[in-house]
């Protein structure tokens, strides 16, 4: 389903990124919307929330980053690990990030960020992308609107999928978010989804 990218960038450039656009934010946008028209699916509101999740996921930069946007796995790690030092990450019992026998490290990466290994290995099943034997390829942008498009299709990150939430008349901004994380954020991202709707045409 094609889509019109003039009136598309048009709008979202007012409503969502202050009236300019850098070149890798178009470049990432457009990452979406050329795997959103090879027609797996045609609900607009399914691709409105993947692009609502990225920018979230990527402080709206739409283009893959690490956890804690550091510019390397190795301050990645040293940033997580000084968190959790400090008892900044309650919600983690065991530290995910630290490099294994291997030296990998299994923390967040992508447009959407998946963590720990066994999560990398399920979406490895599900793309046909080694990101056991090579986590990094989930910095890769081709790499990472898979992951995203695939994972949010498929219920690969919560159980939940774009089609419990958006189905016939059945419309759930809000409650879309536990497709990803619970509900943390959910009303703003569900701000986001709107506004990405309305410039695809919705």
């Amino acid at each position: 389903m094609a889509i019109d990218r003039k009136a598309f960038f048009d709008a979202v450039r007012g409503t969502l990124y202050g009236g300019r656009l850098a070149g890798t934010q178009v470049a990432g946008l457009a990452a979406l919307l050329d795997r959103f028209e090879r027609g797996e699916v045609e609900d607009r509101r399914f691709l409105a929330y993947m692009l609502a999740t990225a920018h979230h996921e990527t402080g709206g930069r739409l283009q893959p980053v690490r956890e804690t946007f550091a510019a390397t796995d190795a301050e990645a790690i040293a940033r997580l690990d000084r968190a959790f030092a400090a008892g900044r990450l309650p919600q983690v019992s065991a530290p995910y990030w630290r490099r294994d026998g291997e030296g990998k490290s299994w923390l967040g990466r992508g447009l959407v960020q998946i963590t720990h290994r066994r999560n990398y290995a399920r979406l490895a099943g599900l793309t046909g992308i080694d990101l056991v034997g090579r986590p990094e390829l989930a910095m890769e942008m081709a790499v990472s609107v898979e992951i995203l498009c695939t994972g949010m299709l498929s219920g690969a990150f919560t159980g939940r999928r774009l089609a419990d939430h958006f189905s016939g008349a059945l419309t759930d901004w809000v409650g879309a978010r536990r497709i990803i994380n619970g509900l943390d954020r959910a009303e703003k991202v569900a701000g986001y989804g709107r506004a990405f709707f309305t410039a695809l045409g919705g």
